[in-house]
């Protein structure tokens, strides 16, 4: 049987990639598209709003009709909405997977409790490459040492408004933990002016908004004579699309708690 996919944030760039996703898809049946209160795409065919063709879903901001069995919510909004649909996930004991960015420690503590009634994945990116270079740095940082200096650059598109994203801060902590750094305490987002020689505990988390590049991540490490280069580059948004499916049908069969993707990847 098809898993049933509820889509948060149907009108944004990722519910549509979403939605397209689904239907290429075999494994998986859009039951429900939800977007904001208000919307002017409320009422009409979630297929046609999402280039997939006529589905005979119409969009609507009601998710708790929507929360059956056998369904998972897919959910690319923002922090705020974010957290209202896992408390009604949690309320129906729906699995969540949450692709947002910019969650505060406030927000972030929420989702925690929030996870211990139903299952929950939390996830910067969805991407199933980025998510194995997650893994890669932190092996990589401790072969290396301290004596390699890090530096992550990322690039997004203009209408992008958290920085530095979400991926770049998985990927520092990557490289921290595996360090025993706190990046919190050691991150640097920018430089200007007489700064000085470069700390050599510190990672530098440097952001890039320009037209509509989809998502683009290198991360150095800079030795003497040498550096080494990890770089992942996002095609399109079909690459997030994809890895928050196979999250969600790993996810339906998990009990109640908060996951990763590196938890789907098993890493």
């Amino acid at each position: 049987m098809a898993l049933g996919i509820i889509v948060c944030g149907i009108g944004g760039r990722m519910g549509g990639a979403v939605v397209r996703a689904i239907q290429q898809s075999p494994d998986f049946s859009l039951v429900a598209a939800i977007d904001k209160p208000g919307s002017a795409r409320l009422g009409k065919d979630a297929g046609e709003v999402c280039a997939a063709g006529h589905l005979g879903i119409a969009i609507t901001d009601k998710l708790e009709p929507s929360l059956k069995s056998n369904t998972v919510i897919v959910d690319f909004t923002n922090p705020e909405a974010s957290l209202g649909f896992l408390r009604s996930a949690a309320q129906k004991l729906t699995p969540i997977v949450i692709a947002t960015t910019g969650f505060n420690a406030k927000q972030q503590a929420e989702i925690k409790r929030l996870a211990r009634r139903t299952p929950t994945l939390l996830s910067a990116n969805t991407s199933l490459g980025v998510n194995v270079l997650v893994s890669l740095l932190g092996q990589a940082a401790k072969m290396l040492g301290d004596d390699y200096d890090v530096e992550i650059i990322e690039a997004h598109h203009r209408f992008k408004k958290d920085a530095p994203s979400g991926t770049a801060l998985a990927l520092g902590r990557s490289v921290a933990n595996a360090l025993d750094r706190d990046l919190d305490k050691v991150a640097i987002n920018g430089r200007r002016g007489i700064v000085g020689e470069r700390g050599k505990k510190q990672i530098a988390l440097l952001s890039v908004r320009a037209g509509d590049i989809v998502g683009e991540h290198t991360v150095i490490f800079g030795g003497i004579g040498e550096r080494l280069e990890f770089i992942h580059r996002a095609h399109s948004r079909d690459a997030f699309a994809r890895g928050a499916l196979r999250a969600a049908q790993w996810l339906a069969k998990q009990k109640p708690g908060l996951y990763g993707m590196q938890d789907v990847l098993g890493l």
